[in-house]
């Protein structure tokens, strides 16, 4: 390999680490702090399935959450995919995405995830018991993704979200952005991808709106009762930097993958997970994870969330593939998590 051709490839795979060691800081002392929660909602069941380990094999639409390098990496000219999670709370996550290689230049994607709360009571504090109304809050995540091959090996990719949260006349909105890189058959070795990502690097967001306005009397001043407007702060966006490895091992018409992914989290404890997709015939696909919580010790609150499973298949006709996949996930103090995704390749 020419020298210039491994500068290139080494600073591609390196410059998400600086980019993340200038922008990360220490973890759980901020857990709660940070503004838009809804970007760490997963979406696409296999990926659930195995925990997120699969950074550096995701591919598709798929990819557009977890590593947007992966994108261009499907093999596919089109791609699209809807999918429901039931999260917690009786809160039900809907994603719906669409990915196309336009003209040789790469492949752009669009993604859209909305929660669904239900209708909320409406409570203030001269009613704390409700008012008889309700209301329903609209969250939101629109993405914008770009991804590439660099080489028969190499991927990368970005994304652009915007971000808005609506509850009762207050709101907010914000921008966010990922990068990320794959590397397939790293350092020669046929079936060990590598994978590294920066997610949700961007500007605080900060809630507004007149359901911040209250009424106020000045005593002992001949003036009228009047409004004065709550300053809300702002809060950090949740970033975290991902780096995973995966090996495929290949026997008969079956594979093994073995999924490592390693993430440090600027709002929490950081992270180890592990992930295992067994594919048979390249049809049938049972798949697992599990995330363990580095650092928390036996602090039994530190996460909610157990391990996960799944399974999925696919069947091909003609120029299009059909991909049915199924996670689930183990929880604490909550009824446990059911995704359910689906979606159709063309060639």
């Amino acid at each position: 390999m020419k020298l210039s051709k491994t500068i290139k490839i080494l600073a591609t795979l390196l410059l998400p680490i600086f980019i993340a060691a200038a922008v990360f800081g220490a973890g759980y002392d901020r857990a709660g702090t940070a503004s838009g929660q809804q970007l760490l909602i997963p979406v696409g069941a296999r990926s659930i399935a195995m925990g997120g380990a699969d950074l550096a094999t995701v591919t598709g639409v798929d990819a557009i959450y977890w590593n947007p390098a992966g994108i261009a990496r499907a093999g596919y000219s089109a791609n699209a995919m809807f999918s429901n999670t039931s999260y917690l709370a009786d809160i039900s996550v809907n994603y719906a995405a669409v990915d196309a290689s336009l003209f040789g230049f790469g492949h752009f994607a669009f993604s859209l995830k909305s929660l669904n709360f239900g209708d909320i009571p409406i409570t203030t504090a001269d009613n704390p018991d409700g008012t008889g109304g309700t209301f329903s809050p609209a969250f939101f995540v629109g993405t914008m993704s770009y991804s590439r091959m660099l080489t028969d090996r190499i991927a990368v990719g970005a994304t652009a979200k915007l971000v808005s949260e609506q509850i009762e006349r207050v709101g907010a909105s914000g921008v966010a952005f990922d990068a990320g890189v794959q590397y397939a058959n790293f350092a020669d070795v046929r079936g060990l991808d590598v994978g590294v990502s920066v997610k949700n690097v961007g500007p605080a967001m900060r809630y507004d709106g007149p359901g911040l306005l209250r009424q106020g009397d000045v005593s002992g001043a001949n003036r009228p009762p009047g409004q004065y407007k709550i300053n809300a702060a702002a809060f950090e966006m949740p970033s975290y930097f991902d780096i995973g490895v995966s090996y495929r091992i290949p026997f008969a018409q079956n594979a093994l993958s073995v999924n490592y992914l390693f993430r440090n989290n600027n709002f929490m404890y950081d992270q180890s997970v592990v992930g295992a997709e067994l594919q048979l015939f390249d049809m049938v696909f049972v798949r697992g994870g599990y995330d363990y919580l580095m650092g928390a010790g036996d602090n039994p609150n530190a996460s909610i969330f157990g391990p996960t499973v799944g399974a999925g298949f696919r069947y091909s006709f003609g120029n299009t593939t059909l991909n049915l996949d199924y996670a689930y996930q183990m929880m604490d103090f909550f009824t446990n998590q059911h995704t359910l995704a689906f979606s159709l390749g063309f060639k």
